[in-house]
Formats: structure tokens, sequence, C-alpha cells
């Protein structure tokens, strides 16, 4: 079943190899090739409603029936956003787990991470994603696996990359700021010929943490080449080379009492100076379009990846009796730690292959898109580990930080035999927009996924296959206002490592499905948008330890792992983002989610009525931009609210409120900009892991100059 399915996905990129082969050899000699290059409004800083994220075709976000979001570029640089989670306060019902990790309606998502639309993430992992070479970001609401495959049924997050262009431009970016932060980076893009342009970038940066014994430096090369064959053939050929290193890593939290108040500063670190999480990653991507006719087109990329992450780093265990009273707490200030040297390597190839082709039939103007994907991914993992002071690992005190007492080249480590896995998933999807006259829109789409894991440790090997559908209906009464219903489902594939532990039982996929209903509107003559998003989600066959389970008594009998429980989530969202005049530009949103397990049992992870881990119940957002044309000038300042939380412990996490500020000037080509983050230097965590880990600190107060010069 997988070999046939794979040979669909390879042969549908035949196709289009073929296809496009006949123009090019027929065309590219004769034809002088005019350039286009779209740039929309002239004042168009924030809003941009255009986006292939929602149905896989370029469509405004008023037509397609349901809720999506754009981050532009300009956003970015005003927010002076390094890396993705400077821009959740921007995301209407997202928040930060831990990492690049996200709550999104209420679930947590790790892995459903896409860039230009194809499944592969460099920073797969622990590390967080660098925006130097993303032009925007794009957000989509809600299931997605009709279109993009198994994920969690919360959302998905999209990087769209810098390309080249036939527009010529160059920059050159300092940056400095607090805690030591230093980096330069540049780019330049243009025309080789009249049928190549380029792009070529590169970027530095490095920073001391807040927290003890940890600093970061990044370190990225980007370029591509664009051809076009003629005025119907396009391709474009990408490469993108990754280098993290974080010292003092992988950063864990600052331990809290059960109402959310920090037991130490939060600069504490359970990390010795010596620890670290070393990242390298190449990405080469080419993506070929092409017109066969103005009603039929093709679209496919390929995308092979490749990244290493090299770990070691001291973990919180549990407190130690210290003082000898018999019971190991607080009181005894001191925590037990063991130390994890990793090492993982990822190969992947993503291959993605879309076919669009516009039609009428008795009236009905249809838009069928037809397509299938394959993701491959080779995983290799080596995992050592020395546990507690037998081991030679010393604990902790967090009150009086006794570092550098303990020697990891003296530790006893021992292989845990951990492999890796080896994943194959193959797609086909099918999905329609018909025009059912000029005010109703109608979308039916379903998919069909297969997919094989192996866990190389234990050869353990299992299949499945799933069916995702979705369907949607807009109704524009007015040209400026739409309102939208849909139905979606997700499907998430259980780890293969996972369903060899549950040994007894077969793991079934996590599966969801969402109902959601809202309503868009443009304001002003288009320089504002609203979209308003009521949605109910289900979750269910969630994976959690089995109560039943006791090892080294009953593994023939009883899984470690078990299936159990429904999730339900409810919530409200609401979004705007407009470029109001010349002067002022804005992006707003509030989110209410409530996310209950309403199926389960406390001997699991969660019993029935519980609250999900952090899912908070209210989110805002406001970032508000306006430009002083006297003196060439914009200020701007911004708001992030985040209602109160739980830990995986059931801990508290506070509420926060952080504002942010910033100022930029522009002197001829020279743009001049000032960013305040954390403007009062509120101390607040920003999600909460285990009690032995405490809760995750946000940044304080952060000051980023930087100076621009384009050429």
């Amino acid at each position: 079943m997988a070999r046939s399915t794979a040979s669909i996905g390879y042969f549908l990129s035949g196709i289009t190899v073929l296809g496009l082969s006949s123009g090019v050899l027929a065309q590219q000699q004769s034809e002088d090739i005019e350039h286009l290059e779209v740039t929309g409004r002239a004042q168009q800083f924030y809003l941009d409603t255009r986006t292939k994220l929602g149905t896989k075709t370029d469509a405004d976000l008023l037509d397609i029936p349901m809720s999506a979001q754009v981050l532009t570029a300009q956003l970015i640089s005003d927010q002076a956003a390094r890396d993705i989670t400077d821009l959740y306060r921007s995301i209407a019902g997202v928040s930060e787990y831990s990492y690049s990790g996200v709550t999104f309606r209420g679930f947590r998502d790790d892995n459903n991470v896409f860039y230009d639309g194809v499944r592969g993430d460099p920073y797969s992992g622990f590390s967080v994603p660098d925006l130097f070479n993303v032009d925007r970001v794009e957000v989509l609401k809600g299931p997605a696996a009709a279109l993009y495959g198994g994920g969690e049924p919360g959302g998905m997050i999209n990087y769209v990359t810098k390309k080249p262009t036939f527009n010529e431009s160059a920059e050159i970016n300092l940056t400095l700021g607090n805690y030591d932060l230093h980096g330069i980076s540049g780019e330049a893009t243009g025309a080789l010929t009249d049928t190549t342009a380029y792009r070529l970038g590169g970027f530095y940066e490095a920073q001391d943490s807040f927290r003890n014994n940890a600093d970061m430096e990044n370190i990225e090369l980007a370029g591509g080449l664009l051809h076009d064959f003629s005025d119907d053939t396009r391709l474009t050929t990408t490469f993108d080379y990754i280098v993290q290193n974080l010292g003092g890593h992988r950063l864990r939290g600052v331990p809290t009492d059960d109402t959310g108040n920090f037991l130490v500063d939060r600069t504490y670190n359970a990390n010795e100076k010596s620890d670290y999480q070393d990242l390298e990653a190449w990405v080469v991507q080419s993506q070929l379009e092409h017109e066969f006719s103005d009603a039929f087109s093709v679209n496919s990329t390929l995308r092979l990846m490749t990244n290493e992450r090299d770990q070691a780093y001291h973990e919180s265990r549990s407190w130690v009796d210290v003082n000898g009273d018999g019971e190991a707490n607080i009181d005894d200030e001191t925590i037990r730690r063991e130390y994890r040297d990793q090492y993982r390597a990822n190969d992947e190839v993503s291959l993605t292959t879309d076919f669009v082709y516009d039609f009428s039939v008795a009236g009905i103007q249809h838009q069928l898109l037809f397509g299938g994907d394959y993701h491959y991914i080779d995983t290799d993992y080596e995992y050592l580990r020395a546990r507690y002071e037998a081991d030679g690992v010393g604990n902790l005190n967090i009150f009086n930080l006794n570092y550098g007492e303990t020697d990891p080249d003296s530790y006893n480590l021992t292989d845990q035999n951990r492999d890796g896995i080896r994943r194959n998933r193959q797609g086909l999807y099918v999905q329609d927009m018909l025009q059912l006259d000029d005010k109703w829109t109608l979308m039916l789409g379903a998919r069909f996924d297969h997919f094989e894991e192996r866990d190389k440790e234990s050869g353990f090997e299992y299949g499945d296959q799933d069916v995702s559908y979705r369907t949607g209906i807009s109704f524009k009464p007015l040209d400026s206002m739409s309102f939208y219903a849909n139905y979606s489902e997700s499907f998430n594939p259980v780890d293969a490592t996972d369903q060899a532990d549950a040994s007894v039982t077969d793991l079934e996929p996590v599966t969801g499905d969402s109902i959601e209903v809202g309503v868009k509107n443009e304001w002003l003559g288009g320089s504002i948008m609203t979209t308003l998003a009521v949605y109910h989600i289900n979750k269910e066959n969630l994976v959690a330890s089995n109560p039943n389970f006791i090892e080294d008594e009953n593994e023939d009998t009883e899984s470690a792992l078990i299936n159990f429980g429904k999730v339900e989530s409810d919530g409200v969202e609401f979004t705007l983002v407009g470029d109001v005049t010349d002067e002022l530009s804005i992006t707003a949103n509030y989110a209410y989610n409530d996310t209950i397990v309403v199926d389960g049992s406390s001997s699991n992870t969660f019993g029935a009525g519980d609250r999900f881990v952090n899912a908070p119940r209210h989110q805002a957002g406001l970032w508000g931009r306006y430009a002083i044309h006297s003196i060439n000038s914009s200020m701007a300042l911004g708001v992030n609210y985040v209602s109160e939380q739980i830990s995986s412990d059931a801990q508290k996490v506070k509420a926060f409120t952080v504002f942010d500020a910033s100022w930029t000037t522009k002197w001829d080509n020279i743009l001049f900009s000032l960013n305040v983050n954390n403007l009062f230097d509120k101390e607040y965590a920003v999600s909460g892991f285990s009690e032995r880990n405490g809760h995750f600190p946000g940044q304080p107060r952060e000051i980023i100059a930087q100076l621009k010069y384009n050429f």
C-alpha cells in the first residue's frame, strides 16, 4: 500500500515535469518575457488579504470559508521580531507553550509547521524558528488535515520564505541591544539576465540570556535563483543553511509555588555553563510553476532537508531530603539532577504537487484542486544518560547556586538504546470551490492519507490510513461582507516509539473535528478587515499512560500506553487588521477559549472536568503604528494579555500584561529603529511546565536598536 501510494506522488510530479518540458522547449527560445511584479495598495503595511494557505489556490481572505491571518513583512519589521515567539501577540487564539510549541485554540502543537506550504521544519526539536529568511507568516485556524495531512485540530503555521525577484534591492542591517546583543545581516536581490533573478542573504546574531549560564548564537545563509522559461513557466530554487548554538540549554523553567510565584530569581537555570544545544541544518527547495492554459495550472515543490542537533544538559528530577526530616520538598532547597547527552539527525524529503482547473458546468463556476504529497523522514537518535549522584551528577541548591561542582567528563553514562524512526506519509486530496451565484460559494474537500512508521530500536513497524473531510460555505450579502460556516477534521498518527511501548494494544490515531461559523467585514473602502469566529472542537483518542500497567509484572496483558478520553474546545476569536489612514496601521485581536476534558479518568493524566495545560481562557493583543510624516518617523505601541493558565502539575500560571514600544526614523536610505520589549520590566511566566521544572519566565525588558541601509 505504501509503495503504490508513494508512486502516485512521484507520478504526479512526473506529469508536471513532462507537461512543463513540452511548453518550455517550444517557447523558451522565441518568446519575449514580460515580468510583472504585484505590489498591491500603495499604503500596505499590516493588511494583506491574499493567501494560498486555506485553499492552496490564490484567494482573498474574504472569500474563503475559514479563519486565517497573514502577518506581513512590515509588521515583522516594526515589532523587531527575530523569531516566531515575538509574533504570538498578533495571532488570535495562539499563546506560547514551550520552545517553538504553541497552544492553538487550546491544544498544544509542536510539529504542524510548514514552509511555503510544504511540511518540514529545519528547527525541529527544541529550537525556535528564526525569521531572517521569512517574508511573511500565514496562520490557518482549525483542522487542516483535508489539505495538509496529520496534525492537531487547533490550526497550523506556514512560513513564506523570501524569494528572488527582478526588482533590484539590497540592504545591510546592524543590530545592538542589552544582554550584549549584537548582529549584522545583509541581503540583495535583482536580475542577472532578462530571464533569471537571484537572491543572496546572510545573518549573524549573538546575545547573552537573562538566564544563568545561557547564551545564543545564530548564523544563516540563504539565497536562490528564479528562472522564467516563458510567460507560463517559472522555476524557483532556494537554499538555506542554518547554524544555531545555544549555551546552557535545553532551558527549562523556574520553580514556583502552587499559586504561581517564582521561588527563586527568574534568572535561575538548572543547567551548567558547559551545557549546550547546537543545531546545523541544510534546506534545498525547488518550486516549478506552469500554466497549461488560462484555466489549467500546476505547482510542484520538492524540499530536501537535513538537520543535526547535538545537546547535553542537566535536567531537574526531584527534591532531595537534605535536612533529614523524611520528606523531600522545597524546604530542602536542593534539586536532584540527571544528565542527558543526545544526538539527533533528520533526513527529510517532501514533495507536493497541486493541479488547479477552472471550468463551468450548468452555469456554476468550479475551481477544482487535486494533487498529492509525500513526506519521508529518517531519524538517527543517540541518547546517553547519567542519573543522580550514583552516576556522578551533583545536586543543585536552587537558593545558593553551587554551579561548577560537577564534571560531565567524569559521569557514568548509560546508553538508552534509542535509534530513531523511519516514517513515510503519502496523501491524495481533492477540493472543489463552487461559485453557486454571485453571493454563495460552496467548498468541498477530502484527503486520503497512508502512513508507515518503523521504530529502529525495536524493529517495530506499523501502518495505518485515514480519510479526512471538510466542507464550507460562504454567503456575501455585500461585496464587503461575508458570512461563513465550515466543518473540518483532523488526525495525528501515533509515533512508532509510542506504538512499540504500547506493545499489547495498537494505538489509534488521535482524531478531531471542528464546527466553525463566522463573519468577515471590510471597512472604510477595504482599509480595515475584521474576522469574528465561533468554534467547537472535539479531540478524541488521546494517548496517555495506562493506570493498570505495572512494569515487570503485567507487560503481556496490559499496554503501557492507551487511547483514552475526549477533550472539547469552545471559543470565540476576533481579529482586526488595517491600514486605517496614511498615518495609522493597527492589528488587534481577542480570543476566548474553554478547553475541558469531558471524558477521562483521574488515574490518567487528566480527569473529566480538568482544564487543559497552558490553555488560557482569555487572550488579547494590540499593536498600533502611527507615522509622523513631517519628520519621516513613526512610533508604535503594543500590548499582550494572557489570562491565568495551569501547568502539567496543576500549578497556577498567573495572568500577565506586557507592553512594548518602538520608534523609527528614516534619513534618505538609512532607517533607524528602537524597540523596547516588556517596557515596564514585568516579571511573569509565559507558560507552565512541571513542578520540578517550574514555569517558563518571560523576557525582562529588552532594548533592540537597528540601523538599516538600503542601496
